[in-house]
């Protein structure tokens, strides 16, 4: 059986739908990607098929403060940095982020793809921090602002 559904993806469907993508801040970022949920429809849900290539990294070290994230590791071996420890991850191996959650990145270090699904929640606003660079995105509405952590200014206590 070989029907179509729009609810449904064939893997000759998602590997003909890999796009390649780099963290604009780590030259060493390279990945080739898709996004299933968005492919089936779902809003509030980010699911993507993601391979990373020997010798590079996902995106960049960074964390979440509203939207929480996963991993789940299908082929390949890599170093997950989390919290500023190293941890070797091999098929099988699933990772989780709740928010607010720790910094967390993604690097092959061997010699074939590393393959994942990686998913989380799509919100209307995100604050995600890249620590390393000392800066911040905000994320709203289609909009994204970055802004380096020096730039903050103390508030004070809220009145209530």
């Amino acid at each position: 059986m070989t029907e179509q559904h729009p609810l449904l993806i064939r893997a000759e469907q998602i590997l003909s739908n890999l796009h390649s993508f780099s963290h604009p801040w780590n030259p060493n970022s390279e990945l080739a990607g898709a996004q299933l949920g968005k492919m089936v429809g779902l809003q509030r849900a980010g699911i993507n098929f993601i391979r990373v290539p020997p010798g590079k990294e996902s995106f960049i070290f960074h964390s979440h403060h509203r939207e929480e994230e996963w991993i789940y590791i299908l082929s390949g071996h890599g170093v997950a940095e989390i919290d500023d420890a190293e941890f070797e991850v091999h098929p099988g191996d699933f990772m989780g982020f709740p928010t607010p959650s720790v910094a967390h990145h993604l690097r092959n270090t061997g010699n074939e793809d590393l393959v994942y699904l990686s998913g989380g929640e799509n919100l209307d606003i995100e604050i995600a921090e890249f620590p390393r660079l000392k800066k911040r995105m905000i994320r709203q509405e289609g909009a994204i602002d970055i802004y380096d952590f020096s730039d903050a200014k103390p508030f004070g206590p809220l009145e209530t």
